[in-house]
């Protein structure tokens, strides 16, 4: 009695039907995946509780391409007929004939493009686990099922370290909006804003403590930077007199304070698009130009380091080049030199030479 009335009577839901197609393609068909017409039609009756006849599920994909020529190409309906009477026209849902099913082919994104972005999410050093596992989830929306379980088992594969601050999103929106010249349609002027920095502690690695007793750091932030996998706000502290770097995930408590921002002058004379060239570790220190010769096996390292805009790179001779480039001297730029042994040597200037050796003698007097 009830196939009966499916048959012959009203059948509900109908207009739902070919979203619900649309979606169970999305879901799961790709070049590689395809579905078939049963597979559907089970789809919609079992899942959906929707009648539906094979011949049903052609109609309807034919006017998904319509509606999709419509909608993304911006052709008239009639327009978008004319194009899908022609059997070679290209269709964003497409049937395989050597596999014998649907897929969906035309997508936003690229499968390699999620993937790239999935992997550049679980290389992010300032997201929790959770929170790149959420938005991993939400960019897999954009390709199939079996192309998700893929990238994510790829990207699983791989161990890094992570922070343990679940306020970074929070963060970086407090930061955003206290640097915006405009909020909510009305003009707004750049703020300081205040928070806590945090560090480990031997006694509980679990556990971060906060800097100076738990005192607020209050700066004018001008910048957001990525580097080595970790977010940075690049600000100008009032205390020091000079833009600074801070670690987006080990701030907490992040406000505004509706105090104007300070530093413009400082701000402007950086070059953001070099400073994470010679800024080693993201610690700053004096700026020299510093000369230093290297092997010529270790060319590309240096200028994957340093870049060539600003950089001067001079033959010395046949196995040597030299590279003049201003740097923040620091202890992180002297370990890195450090990493190239013998092969690498600072020429200049003498004073940077002699805070060299000063750090190698302080090293070599712990031995």
């Amino acid at each position: 009695m009830e196939n009966s009335e499916a048959k012959h009577g009203k059948k509900p839901n109908q207009k739902l039907k070919p979203y619900l197609v649309l979606q169970y393609l999305l879901k799961n068909t790709d070049e590689n995946h395809t579905a078939k017409a049963h597979e559907i039609v089970a789809f919609l009756q079992d899942d959906c509780n929707i009648y539906a006849e094979r011949r049903s599920i052609y109609k309807d994909i034919e006017e998904i391409n319509k509606a999709m020529l419509i909608i993304e190409e911006g052709y008239t309906a009639a327009e978008a007929e004319k194009i899908l009477a022609d059997k070679d026209a290209d269709r964003y849902v497409v049937y395989d004939k050597s596999k014998k099913g649907f897929y969906v082919r035309q997508r936003h994104y690229e499968y390699e493009d999620i993937r790239l972005l999935a992997e550049a999410i679980y290389s992010a050093k300032f997201l929790t686990e959770k929170q790149s596992q959420n938005l991993v989830n939400v960019i897999c929306e954009f390709v199939s099922e079996h192309q998700a379980k893929t990238i994510k088992h790829d990207a699983f594969l791989t161990d890094r370290v992570r922070t343990i601050n679940k306020s970074v999103i929070n963060n970086l929106s407090v930061i955003n909006s206290a640097m915006s010249r405009e909020q909510e349609g009305h003009k707004h002027i750049p703020e300081k804003i205040t928070f806590k920095y945090l560090k480990y502690s031997i006694s509980d690695l679990n556990k971060q403590v906060e800097r100076r007793g738990g005192a607020s750091y209050t700066v004018s932030p001008y910048a957001l930077l990525i580097n080595d996998g970790y977010y940075y706000m690049f600000a100008y502290n009032d205390e020091k007199q000079d833009m600074w770097t801070y670690r987006v995930d080990r701030m907490k408590d992040v406000k505004p304070t509706g105090q104007a921002r300070t530093g413009a002058e400082a701000f402007e004379a950086i070059d953001l698009k070099t400073y994470t060239q010679r800024v080693f570790g993201m610690f700053g220190g004096e700026q020299e130009r510093v000369q230093i010769r290297f092997i010529n096996k270790l060319l590309d390292a240096v200028v994957d380091r340093f870049g060539t805009k600003g950089v001067i790179y001079t033959k010395v001779d046949e196995s040597h080049f030299k590279v003049s480039v201003p740097v923040e001297i620091s202890d992180q730029f002297f370990s890195w030199i450090c990493q190239f042994g013998k092969q690498a040597k600072i020429l200049a200037p003498s004073r940077v030479k002699d805070q060299f050796t000063d750090y190698l003698d302080k090293i070599r007097m712990m031995y």
